[in-house]
């Protein structure tokens, strides 16, 4: 039987590279990658591919970018569109792929554009600004949408508000592209939600906190039109040793959704977690050093036998080797270097 290619979309910031996405062909026996190709874009802060998986979109500064995907994996560009504010740093698809969000972390504010069946950027369907005051603290006194993400049933966009310490639950009108607040998910002062996923039956959320370097699991069901999310785990995501100064970042489902992982900026570690399928509760299984510095996002193989790392201060990706029997990674080579590099996908072609 023939084994699935893939290729790998990394994107960047662009302060010294004007190549904000860098396109790899993954070498899934080794666990390495090969550059391919690069596509010149501006501080690409972060990718998503539509569900249909046709279709990449990216953050630039002036909005955001479609592109085509290519049967071998490259990509051509479709249009570009502006969300009317200042630059995003997180997007993501409706499950029926006919609207984009875009999340605010400097303006506070969730953007709703159109998405076309030709792949392209439409126009803004609503524009919501996040009010209000946190903590006082220097980073968490005014509204930071970290992250945009809408319930597998495709009825509630969730976002997440790093400055405001909740996740805001909106209900899309899908005629009209227009959001309401529905409810309010609340996090512990100063914990700084930063991005969320669901499991794939769509029963459980996942928040992983910033500042306080944990998760929070919660159940999730729709009744009547309700939305109700009831908390059932928190969990660390450092070992039980450490000192201090650290901050969470990366927030991965395995591509069998069987197992979570997640990254520490300042300990530099990835910590993986296996969920159990019925309660959608975390095990911890390692937290082990990443051999860079700032592991902004981290991703498993599509075989769940490999591991990536991507070291935003030390413009750095790290391969690893991923042994979950012994629960262990093994840097298998030497460091590849980006520059400062921010989100990574796999896409399987042909």
């Amino acid at each position: 039987m023939k084994a699935s290619k893939y290729v790998a979309y990394v994107s960047t910031y662009t302060m010294k590279d004007k190549h904000g996405i860098h396109i790899y062909d993954v070498d899934m026996k080794n666990g390495r990658f090969t550059e391919k190709g690069q596509i010149e874009l501006t501080n690409s802060s972060y990718m998503t591919i539509s569900h249909n998986r046709k279709y990449l979109y990216a953050i630039t500064d002036m909005g955001v970018v479609s592109y085509r995907i290519l049967p071998d994996g490259m990509l051509e560009m479709i249009n570009q569109a502006s969300i009317n504010g200042m630059r995003g740093c997180y997007l993501s698809t409706g499950y029926r792929d006919k609207f984009l969000f875009v999340a605010g972390y400097h303006d506070g504010k969730i953007t709703v554009l159109r998405l076309n069946d030709d792949g392209s950027v439409g126009e803004i369907t609503d524009e919501i600004f996040h009010k209000g005051l946190g903590s006082i603290a220097e980073r968490n006194f005014r509204p930071h949408v970290n992250c945009v993400k809408m319930t597998r049933d495709n009825e509630y966009l969730c976002a997440a508000d790093l400055g405001m310490d909740h996740v805001n639950v909106y209900k899309l009108n899908h005629d009209t592209g227009k959001l309401k607040l529905v409810d309010v998910i609340r996090s512990e002062m100063e914990s700084a939600p930063r991005h969320i996923k669901f499991s794939k039956d769509g029963r459980f959320l996942y928040i992983v906190h910033e500042l306080k370097n944990y998760i929070d699991v919660y159940n999730y069901v729709n009744e009547d039109g309700n939305p109700e999310f009831e908390k059932v785990q928190n969990i660390s995501t450092l070992n039980d040793y450490h000192a201090g100064g650290s901050a969470a970042s990366a927030l991965n489902l395995t591509a069998d959704y069987k197992y979570l992982v997640s990254s520490n900026a300042g300990d530099n570690s990835v910590i993986m977690y296996r969920i159990d399928e019925e309660t959608g509760m975390l095990e911890k299984l390692f937290c082990l050093p990443i051999s860079g510095d700032y592991p902004k996002d981290v991703a498993v193989f599509p075989d769940n036998k490999h591991l990536v790392s991507l070291n935003h201060e030390s413009d750095t990706m790290t391969f690893f080797n991923l042994d979950l029997e012994k629960n262990l990674i093994v840097m298998n080579g030497k460091e590849m270097k980006i520059t400062k590099p921010n989100c990574i996908i796999f896409h399987k072609i042909g």
